[in-house]
């Protein structure tokens, strides 16, 4: 158990679309705020479920609010810790996804875990995020994956990877995924890499469909500064660099893709009991124990 925080203003951030379930499920959430004397303030999304013409960007949620809670999915808590990675606010998420990785908190038993988070009824952990520039862009911030890929061809592409100033290899694949543990149960899982613990400082590089069939995942310091260079017969406009699934960059001539660890971690609150591991059998179908 924590401290009891000091949780004055409160901001929603719901998925897009506005169902009949994301409604009821934002509305009963901003009653329930409402009811313990705390202010809401919304994003465009939770602003349409409430009928609310006062929607705030989510950046200015970061700056305003003292704790900020997410009603979506997965891809949902992804974009919002992306806007608010160099903020201190501290995040919850309440699941209207599928896997729901992030967001732990079920709707139908929303409003109790609340009442007890906000007493202080929490576990507090933190997780970091990638910022990756392509060339001489502005870079971009990844709380699960930056993934370098083949697009809109066939053929496979060919690039090299360099680890701090050392020189790893020359690969012919489909791609990379650079996974932080956040995202080693996303894309990375599916491209054969390793489940991290969140705990860990540490990445994972998992080639997607080498050619060789000794290219496997390896895992490194979380600190280690990751770069990715197109070469051979590889056009760079047939590559694209991917920030969570969600950020598309293009890459030109001679640009390198530059990923480091952004020094600003994100705050993520779990429910009393949170157990990763639970998370893990239940999501991915393990066996529990056996009588």
């Amino acid at each position: 158990m924590s401290p009891a925080p000091n949780f004055h203003c409160i901001g929603l951030i719901a998925k897009p679309g506005a169902s009949d379930d994301l409604r009821s499920t934002v509305g009963r959430a901003a009653a329930f705020l409402e009811r313990q004397g705390l202010e809401i303030r919304a994003d465009p999304h939770a602003a349409e479920a409430l009928g609310r013409g006062d929607a705030r960007t989510i950046a200015d949620l970061g700056h305003d609010c003292d704790l900020a809670i997410i009603i979506g999915g997965d891809g949902t808590f992804l974009n919002a810790a992306r806007e608010l990675g160099g903020q201190a606010i501290p995040l919850v998420g309440v699941n209207l996804g599928r896997l729901g990785f992030l967001v732990d908190i079920s709707p139908d038993r929303m409003c109790d875990t609340l009442a007890r988070m906000l007493e202080g009824q929490y576990h507090e952990e933190q997780r970091f995020l990638l910022s990756c520039r392509v060339g001489d862009g502005s870079p971009c911030l990844a709380l699960n994956d930056v993934v370098l890929h083949k697009w809109n061809t066939a053929r496979m592409i060919e690039f090299e990877t360099w680890i701090n100033d050392s020189f790893i290899d020359t690969q012919r694949s489909d791609g990379l995924i650079v996974s932080t543990p956040t995202g080693s149960t996303a894309y990375a899982l599916s491209g054969g890499g390793p489940l991290l613990s969140p705990a860990l400082d540490a990445l994972a590089l998992v080639p997607i469909c080498p050619h060789t069939l000794s290219n496997r995942p390896i895992v490194v310091h979380s600190r280690n500064h990751i770069r990715l260079q197109v070469c051979g017969r590889t056009d760079p406009g047939h590559v694209r660099v991917t920030c969570d699934g969600q950020v598309s960059l293009e890459l030109g001539r001679d640009d390198a893709v530059e990923i480091a660890r952004h020094p600003h971690p994100l705050r993520l609150l779990h429910p009393p009991g949170h157990d990763h591991f639970e998370i893990l059998r239940t999501k991915l179908g393990w066996g529990g124990k056996q009588g």
